[in-house]
């Protein structure tokens, strides 16, 4: 489980393909301090950790992932979110994300807006993925508050802060972009499709 609060940028040093796996080399500040079997989360993909040492350390994204995230758009020199899993007992910063990725997106607008920015993003439609404008959505594992949205776009709003310690500065119109929804929505929604509908309540 992470909360979407970035704790530093990793950069991919080796992306080496296996069969239908792709093991990526990083480099990053907490390499150091990360140990094999470790869960972190990558751009919001959580993939464990296999190896480390002092600088760098190594995970891999097998075929399944590669599928449902862009991490199969990895390359040398990549700069990507990270953020190890949350402590019980500790601030929940961000909200609630599990390091699922539902689905990619597409950036689609960068606009500077007097000291911050504002994004906008659009993705497949989805019977059960919603974002509500003041909602959650992970966008490349960083926690946002949804500032406006339709059933296939959204937008959020950037502070400096973000903009300097994720990858966001980086953000341009067509890159694909990871997208986690917010969970209890996600459960909420399945829930009214599925389940209420069975056990005799009306179908929204």
């Amino acid at each position: 489980m992470f909360t979407g609060i970035i704790e530093c940028i990793g950069v991919v040093t080796s992306a080496e393909q296996q069969g239908s796996n792709i093991h990526f080399t990083l480099e990053s500040p907490i390499s150091r301090e990360l140990r094999i079997d470790q869960s972190l989360a990558h751009d919001g993909v959580c993939l464990t950790v296999v190896s480390a040492d002092a600088t760098t350390y190594r995970v891999t994204a097998i075929d399944e992932t590669l599928r449902r995230t862009a991490l199969g758009h990895w390359r040398p020199g990549r700069q990507v979110n990270l953020e190890r899993s949350m402590q019980i007992g500790g601030r929940l910063d961000g909200h609630m994300v599990q390091g699922h990725v539902d689905l990619t997106g597409v950036c689609v607008a960068r606009t500077e807006a007097g000291g911050s920015w504002l994004f906008d993003f659009e993705h497949p439609l989805s019977e059960e993925l919603y974002t509500v404008p003041k909602g959650s959505i992970t966008v490349n594992g960083v926690s946002l508050t949804v500032v406006d949205s339709t059933r296939t776009t959204f937008r959020v709003a950037i502070i400096p802060y973000t903009w300097e310690h994720t990858t966001f500065h980086l953000l341009h119109p067509g890159d694909p972009v990871n997208l986690e929804f917010d969970m209890i929505g996600k459960y909420l929604t399945r829930y009214l499709r599925y389940l209420a509908p069975a056990a005799g309540n009306p179908k929204p």
